[in-house]
């Protein structure tokens, strides 16, 4: 049985990282140069916001704080286009108050990753009423009716989640193991995906009886800190648990850290998604299966140049659609391919320049970052 745990979360005041190209003064389809300038309080502004970017948080994982504002601005600068990056800082009526503050500057283009559905919707309606459109970025919005979504196959996803641990699983052949599965937040409508990809894998060996499931909860906004709680919790109720499915790599290091107190870590199989330096340390580590590397760079790349040419007033072609769940309309769907990564492969993220070898191994893992080949 599925369980879902209520949790009350705490908000404080947020901040707002702003990244924002100057404005070079020249027409959309220009292609002067694009400059920057620092404000205040840290981030860059031009006063403009051509291209408007709102990213959700800087919590639930690094790409939002680190890699996806780094890749939006550089694509943008090449594209020769303004533009403003914010983050949300978890707080859905500022993500709102975020995109009215664009529109109101001439924002041309809206690019979201929403908090949950209900903010992301406002925001498209408010761009829809000044006839501005809308790229959803990651993350559908649902019943949104955004122009574009750009995003990995997130069922995909999880089936690549499923499919890896039942193969770690299976190599320390554990018999019967209770799998515990650490879903993501229950207002992201990815957290749904990935958990459609994975169950179905996996309820096939439940069904079969190779598997037992065990406890099977989501966790509020992606909070890695609530993960840990919920997980500690899971353990104290199965403390046979032979695998956790956990939905992304700060939720595997919040069971791993939850394990490591019981000195199961590297003993019980668990995933993770985003390649980050700490996922990836986990598993050279040995105490984390796996992660999806989702190469955000293509991600962000594609969703510039959506952009970019809707900003220069050029609606692009995009072959595949995605159905909304909930309003049942087609969404133009630019799917990119996600990839499994394990201990055998850990090199690949390292040759992409996601990560670099230096961040990745520090002392502690050097030894480990030779035996995986990585200089």
């Amino acid at each position: 049985m599925r369980k879902s745990l209520l949790a009350l979360v705490a908000a404080g005041l947020l901040t707002t990282v702003t990244l924002t190209a100057c404005d070079d003064g020249t027409d959309p389809g220009d292609s002067g140069d694009s400059g920057s300038a620092t404000t205040s309080n840290g981030g860059q502004s031009s006063g403009k916001a051509g291209i408007g970017v709102i990213l959700p948080d800087t919590k639930s994982s690094q790409r939002w704080s680190q890699d996806d504002p780094k890749y939006l601005k550089a694509a943008f600068e090449a594209g020769k286009v303004p533009y403003q990056i914010e983050n949300a800082e978890g707080d859905k009526e500022q993500f709102k108050r975020l995109a009215d503050k664009m529109l109101d500057e001439g924002a041309k283009v809206l690019i979201i990753a929403n908090l949950d559905s209900a903010s992301g919707k406002a925001v498209i309606e408010d761009a829809h009423s000044r006839s501005v459109p809308v790229i959803d970025y990651d993350r559908l919005t649902l019943n949104g009716g955004a122009d574009y979504y750009v995003s990995f196959d997130n069922e995909r996803v999880g089936e690549l989640q499923a499919q890896t641990l039942v193969s770690c699983l299976k190599q320390k052949k554990v018999d019967n193991p209770i799998v515990a599965e650490l879903n993501g937040s229950p207002t992201d409508n990815n957290a749904t995906l990935f958990k459609n990809g994975y169950d179905r894998i996996l309820d096939q060996y439940y069904n079969d009886a190779e598997f037992t499931k065990g406890p099977d909860q989501y966790v509020p906004d992606w909070d890695n800190d609530e993960g840990r709680e919920i997980f500690s919790q899971m353990l104290k109720q199965y403390p046979k648990i032979g695998g956790v499915l956990a939905a992304n790599d700060g939720l595997g290091n919040a069971a791993i850290e939850v394990l490591r107190e019981k000195k199961l870590n590297g003993k019980v199989p668990v995933t993770g998604q985003d390649a980050t330096v700490q996922g990836l340390q986990n598993i050279l580590a040995g105490d984390q299966c796996m992660t999806v590397y989702k190469e955000i760079k293509l991600e962000a790349d594609a969703a510039a140049k959506l952009a970019i040419n809707l900003y220069k007033n050029v609606k692009p072609p995009v072959d595949d659609k995605l159905k909304d769940p909930e309003s049942g309309a087609y969404v133009p769907f630019v799917k990119l391919d996600p990839e499994p990564i394990t201990v055998k492969n850990v090199k690949a993220v390292v040759e992409s320049g996601f990560v670099t070898a230096k961040s990745l191994c520090t002392a502690k893992y050097k030894a480990a970052c030779t035996r995986a080949g990585i200089k």
